[in-house]
């Protein structure tokens, strides 16, 4: 992926020069973008092999698991985070949640014409950041410019691949009658801090992403000794959507307590000042958790003692129902259904 940089007249302006239809040729201009932004920042064994894919390790026995998902956020930057480390949070999650250890990602980046090497190269290095910080490393990537007024500055696509141990088991096939459902914090916050920052909603309090890496509290969870059926991050559609893809996958129903959902003050304020609900509203720091009744303490005690899920949260429970429904008892003692998402209710969120 790089190239020897005594072929270049002169390095790339990383304040203000931009990207341009070169960049994406596949030649000399491509080739020092590679070198001294992707590869500076990136930079690893399995990445400087310069290869079309990286020749990896095989881990012993177990099975693998790929996930793959592309990142068009809008603002690229917004409290919290920003697109490069949200690209690696979410394919991280996704592998992770699986209950497979997340061994390496790959990375491919729409750019268009025009675009700042400033902000590319701030993008690329929060990616290498939290690469590092998961200890996941982008091992393979791929680059491509399109017109100007044809992208929109950056999209990110990422690929990660793990390995599930031998007798590990968790799927959204596997929710029971009977069995606990977990939060393991707040919800809604990246959707709402991406939407402050579009929108310029001043609010009192700033509401700040959740983007994390989940793949070492899933870990947690799994030493716990607790009957783990289920792992899930809901991002997009937000916890609702993901309860009705779970409850359709296992054929089961759910009942949730509204009392019991934790929700920032100041998430919440947002989401009735915009009228939203934040049970739609996406997260990208948070997983769902179903167990067996009877390990919803020892699992809730796990959550808790991991910095990512200390609001952690017993918001529910599995029941037999033929409709496969997501009902709430709400506050004030009601019973409503919990349904699908219906439509966009915040786009480019991820």
């Amino acid at each position: 992926m790089s190239e020897s940089r005594k072929n270049y007249v002169r390095p790339l302006d990383l304040k203000e020069g931009r990207v341009d239809m070169a960049h994406g040729s596949g030649g000399r201009a491509m080739a020092q973008l590679i070198d001294e932004i992707f590869a500076r920042h990136l930079g690893n064994d399995y990445l400087a092999q310069g290869d079309d894919g990286a020749l990896l390790p095989a881990p012993g026995g177990g099975r693998l698991v790929l996930a793959t998902d592309a990142h068009v956020v809008s603002p690229l930057f917004f409290p919290g985070g920003d697109i490069g480390c949200l690209a690696v949070h979410g394919t991280i999650n996704d592998v992770a949640v699986m209950g497979a250890r997340p061994l390496y990602l790959a990375a491919s980046f729409i750019l268009e014409e025009g675009f700042k090497f400033a902000d590319l190269s701030r993008i690329v290095q929060s990616m290498a950041a939290a690469a590092k910080a998961a200890g996941v490393p982008v091992v393979t990537g791929d680059t491509k410019v399109v017109e100007r007024g044809k992208g929109d500055g950056v999209f990110i696509t990422t690929t990660g691949v793990g390995v599930v141990p031998p007798g590990r088991e968790l799927s959204g096939r596997q929710a029971r009658p009977g069995d606990a459902i977990l939060v393991s914090g707040t919800l809604g916050d990246h959707g709402m801090a991406i939407m402050a920052e579009r929108e310029s909603l001043g609010f009192a309090s700033p509401i700040v992403s959740d983007t994390a890496a989940l793949h070492e509290l899933v870990a947690a969870l799994q030493d716990s000794g607790a009957d783990l059926h289920v792992l899930r991050d809901p991002t997009r559609g937000g916890l609702a959507t993901t309860l009705n893809e779970i409850a359709r996958q296992s054929g089961v129903g759910m009942m949730l307590q509204e009392k019991a959902l934790p929700v920032n003050p100041a998430v919440n304020a947002a989401c009735e000042f915009l009228g939203l609900d934040p049970l739609y509203v996406a997260n990208e720091g948070k997983l769902v958790a179903i167990c067996a009744e009877k390990d919803a303490n020892k699992l809730l005690a796990a959550l808790r003692a991991h910095p990512l899920g200390r609001q952690a949260a017993i918001i529910g429970s599995v029941h037999d129902d033929p409709h496969h429904f997501v009902q709430m008892t709400t506050a004030l003692g009601g019973r409503r259904i919990v349904d699908w998402l219906s439509g966009e209710q915040l786009p480019r969120i991820c």
